[in-house]
């Protein structure tokens, strides 16, 4: 199929066609990027293209994180292909994240990881975030705080505590991801921990819990650590 155009393919082969005789599910992941990224690559293949897509970035996920300039380096994908593969992703996240708000109560780590994991698989560096919750423990919105580096960042009480005194919050979690991949808290994320915990105790805004996100590997199930959990919260 590698240098056949959609057009030379008998119908029930095309990928639109396909998805709409047979559903989506009965495409590949290179026939669904070949139906975004449509025709107008000057004679290659829609297909070869994706497949060199698929090939060059490994995964969806990788793929996702790609930026403009990344994408532009496959042959055949203009800036506005490059454009329209990042916003199909975008959807993507934001339709995760919209599938999460029927059920806003944020009551164990394993929650807030499931709200934040999308966004916060796609940083390179870390980003932190504060879930801002009501008196029962319900979602008010997400805030971003501060993005740093690999491996550190840097945080203030009063940039926290101001997003949660203007939100009405009760109480808020600290979210944050760790781009390597390993969830296991530095020194760093327990001082900060520690030191937001004193502040909302003397602005009576408990802070519920310290949830890092990474990536789940073989020997690791689970892709997120709770500090609460882990014990560095005071009793």
């Amino acid at each position: 199929m590698a240098n056949l155009r959609i057009q030379d393919l008998p119908a029930t082969e095309r990928p639109r066609e396909r998805l709409a005789a047979q559903g989506p599910d009965a495409l590949s992941n290179a026939e669904h990027i070949a139906i975004i990224l449509r025709s107008g690559l000057k004679g290659r293949s829609v297909i070869e293209v994706a497949q060199q897509l698929l090939a060059k970035f490994g995964t969806l996920e990788n793929l996702a994180r790609a930026s403009l300039d990344e994408l532009q380096q496959i042959p055949g994908i203009g800036r506005d292909k490059a454009i329209g593969l990042t916003s199909a992703f975008t959807l993507a996240r934001r339709m995760a994240r919209e599938l999460h708000q029927d059920t806003p109560l944020l009551d164990t780590p394993e929650r807030v990881a499931n709200l934040l994991r999308e966004d916060n698989r796609l940083y390179e560096v870390e980003n932190f975030q504060i879930v801002l919750l009501n008196t029962r423990r319900r979602l008010i919105r997400v805030e971003h705080i501060s993005q740093g580096t690999l491996d550190t960042i840097l945080v203030h009480p009063r940039e926290v505590f101001k997003l949660a005194i203007a939100a009405g919050a009760a109480a808020v979690i600290l979210v944050h991801n760790h781009p390597s991949g390993d969830p296991t808290p530095s020194e760093a994320d327990i001082k900060v921990t520690r030191d937001l915990i004193r502040a909302g105790q003397l602005l009576k805004i408990d802070v519920l819990d310290h949830v890092i996100i990474g990536r789940k590997t073989p020997e690791r199930g689970q892709d997120y650590l709770s500090l609460r959990e882990m014990g560095f919260f005071y009793s």
